[in-house]
């Protein structure tokens, strides 16, 4: 193993001063203009401020900063990654503009990268070993900027070296299922190269269900019929269109958890104890490689074998056969082979996180984290640029305002631009690992926008439920971009909504999953989190994300063109995470809603109740427990609901609202039990950890009673299901202590 140093010198005794102020008492240094914390400071949100804040913000500006950051690859850890590092770090040092403070905190981390010696091959080779075709090594180049010599070839991060080669078997989309169809139809598996497509299950998930079957190895590619709406002709995609051009490849990590794969829960230090990379697990255990959809098509539309079940059928234009192996009168001849080459590597890079801070005038010890990171795959114009870009034009905003003293927050604000996401959510993993225990203390939530803008019909958030009322606030005052009259929330109503029993019918807030930086605040930390994006009609398009994801062609004439002309809707998120941002940061009470966890855990219940209690009740397990654990969690939220409304209606105690917003803050932490899956990696939230169960209900017990229910009585797998019962039973009666007056035990 390699080790490359890359930012080495970035990192100074200064800039690690910087961080430790930052995220240390936020002492504010003699001689500067910052105002000291005094009676006159603010005491609750201004709404001259936020509508100052909301006018102010820029689509051009957000426009400009899109076509800079995008201008060029930007792989975590390449020079012009660390050329953004830099910008970041001079935008937020402006005399004018800038933030209290900015510095950077480098961890070492490992990545996988493909070697440019020995570029990874996919070739179809005759009886006599001869080459007949090969796949393209390189997106084709239809704008000019596919052809820059630092895009980075298709390559799947963390699958390891070698050589397989065998007759090809199409395994849809790899998952466990998938693999149990081959077997059930006789398709011989043992020593083939599968064709997969992306979707289903996760990119690692492919290879590791595909090694249960003995396959020697991987291939992945996007269907048109799951990005394009079907389209696949070259004049029908991108520059044409938003669609994926034949030649598209999505790259993308194939670790199985996130965070640095070496430091598991300790920071990436040179001096933190390391896993051996020969023996990690997570990694993917067979060579893997993506392909682009016109390569796939030569392989899978030659195939012999039975017909492909109906929901294995793509948009290729041919009839899908399962195999292994070519037809005797396809292109190949008969007994051709799949090779496969794979020669990526393993090399510890330093990568950089940037962080800045405005430091609170009242409660500078509460933090409120707005995130995004900072790497791409290639260009990344899109992703994460166009979060980037709303980053930077929300920070001028309100740094502008801090060097004016025109405003200051009630609370201090962390501004963060995570590095080397792309590989597993490194930075913002490393960052919750070196800061664990002051951020359980002291954070009240976390903003995350990682890609800002999808497209441009209407907006998509994603949180815990105590968010929920906040982002509801943010969106009804903020007017939807284009010619309709409707408010940004009246938009999203009709886009996507449910039928709450206690509020009718609203927007649906989605849930958190491990899809971007938000998961280690919400899962490892428990830490009120969201995500914040514009995003397409799904009524009018079926494909599972914007059709360039990972590719060459996610560039900014791409997002100018056919995301968002105008970049309005750059700007509404803009306005909608400021306004959230400004409503956590300034507010005298937290606008954190308790209580919508109640709907939240009546529905789990109620889940449980209608599905699983006739099995349980079988096995003696009672979910009487669980029953009145939910009451005393409702009662206890409407009590602290009812004692916030009487103190808003008075002039109440700084240290009663100080002990109040604690109680709001530290609500989602209750829900964590670190041995509550022990084979998850950072998973500790009971409540939104994975769920591979089928029953929609708190996950463990989904989990649990999945695994038991075809085992005898007195199992070992009815005994977890007993014991994850009483870890609920037991993180919902501390929640509702939480919210009971702090002078109860």
């Amino acid at each position: 193993m390699q080790c490359v140093k890359v930012l080495g010198g970035v990192v100074g005794a200064a800039a690690l001063l910087g961080l430790g102020i930052i995220l240390g008492h936020f002492a504010i240094p003699k001689g500067t203009d910052s105002p000291a914390p005094s009676a006159s400071a603010p005491q609750d949100l201004d709404l001259e401020i936020l509508e100052t804040v909301m006018g102010q913000l820029d689509a051009n500006r957000i426009r400009e900063n899109l076509r800079e950051l995008s201008k060029e690859p930007h792989l975590a850890t390449s020079l012009r990654d660390e050329a953004l590092v830099q910008l970041l770090l001079g935008r937020w040092q402006d005399p004018e503009s800038g933030l209290d403070s900015a510095g950077t905190s480098v961890y070492e981390v490992l990545l996988s990268l493909p070697s440019q010696e020995q570029p990874n091959r996919v070739d179809v080779v005759g009886p006599t070993g001869d080459i007949l075709f090969s796949c393209q090594r390189s997106e084709e180049n239809v704008t000019g900027e596919q052809g820059d010599p630092n895009v980075v070839p298709p390559y799947a991060a963390y699958a390891p070296p070698g050589t397989p080669q065998g007759l090809l078997v199409y395994a849809n989309q790899g998952s466990e299922e998938d693999f149990m169809e081959l077997q059930r139809r006789g398709v011989k598996l043992q020593g083939s190269i599968v064709l997969t497509r992306y979707g289903g299950v996760g990119r690692g998930a492919k290879a590791v269900n595909a090694a249960k079957y003995e396959v020697a190895g991987v291939l992945v590619y996007t269907d048109p019929g799951d990005i394009n709406d079907g389209k696949s002709l070259p004049n029908e995609t991108f520059p044409y269109s938003w669609g994926l051009p034949p030649s598209g490849v999505e790259r993308g990590s194939y670790f199985e958890y996130f965070g640095d794969p070496l430091t598991p829960y300790l920071p990436a230090h040179p001096s933190s104890f390391r896993l051996n990379s020969d023996t990690v697990s997570g990694f993917p255990p067979i060579p893997t490689q993506p392909i682009g959809f016109k390569d796939a098509k030569v392989l899978l539309c030659n195939l012999q074998g039975t017909s492909a079940p109906d929901s294995w059928q793509g948009a290729l234009g041919c009839d899908y056969k399962l195999g292994p192996g070519f037809r005797p009168d396809s292109i190949f001849p008969e007994h051709s082979k799949v090779n496969l080459s794979v020669h990526n590597r393993l090399e510890l890079r330093n990568s950089s996180n940037v962080v800045g801070i405005i430091r609170g005038a009242v409660e500078p010890d509460r933090y409120v984290l707005y995130g995004n990171h900072r790497d791409s795959w290639v260009h990344g114009a899109v992703d994460p640029s166009t979060g980037t870009a709303v980053l930077l034009e929300l920070s001028r905003v309100l740094g502008t305002l801090l060097k004016k003293s025109t405003w200051r927050p009630r609370r201090s604000i962390v501004f963060a631009s995570w590095g080397a996401e792309e590989f597993g959510l490194i930075g913002s993993t490393e960052f919750t690992e070196e800061f664990f225990s002051k951020l359980q203390e002291r954070a009240v939530a976390y903003i995350n926008v990682d890609i800002s803008v999808f497209a441009n019909a209407t907006l998509r958030a994603q949180g815990t439920p105590p968010v929920q009322s906040v982002i509801f606030a943010a969106a009804k005052q903020i007017p939807a971009p284009g010619p309709s009259s409707l408010s940004i929330y009246d938009n999203w109503i009709r886009y996507s909504n449910r039928s709450s029993p206690v509020y009718g019918l609203v927007p649906s807030l989605g849930t958190l999953g491990a899809g971007s930086d938000y998961a280690p605040f919400v899962h490892f930390l428990g830490i009120s989190s969201m995500d914040i994006a514009y995003t397409y009609d799904r009524s009018k398009t079926s494909a599972r994300i914007y059709p360039t994801y990972h590719t060459a062609f996610d560039t900014f004439d791409y997002v100018d063109k056919f995301l968002d002309p105008g970049f309005s809707s750059h700007q509404a998120v803009a306005r909608t995470a400021g306004s959230v941002l400004l409503r956590l940061s300034d507010s005298l009470f937290l606008p954190l809603n308790v209580s919508d966890y109640s709907e939240t855990l009546r529905g789990f219940l109620q889940a449980a109740q209608q599905e699983l209690s006739g099995l349980l009740e079988q096995h003696g397990i009672s979910l009487g427990p669980l029953v009145t654990a939910v009451e005393k969690f409702e009662e206890a939220a409407m009590v602290l609901g009812q004692h916030i409304s009487a103190l808003q209606k008075g002039t109440p105690d700084p240290l009663q609202v100080r002990m109040l917003n604690d109680q709001l803050m530290l609500l989602e932490r209750t829900f964590l039990n670190s041995r509550a899956f022990p084979e998850e990696r950072y998973y500790s939230h009971v409540l939104w950890a994975p769920r591979t169960g089928s029953v929609a209900t708190f996950p463990g017990l989904s989990n649990a009673c999945s695994k038991a229910t075809n085992t005898g009585p007195g199992s070992a797998a009815w005994a977890e299901v007993q014991r994850q019962l009483s870890i609920l039973v037991v993180a919902l009666e501390g929640a509702a202590a939480t919210l009971r007056p702090v002078a109860d035990l």
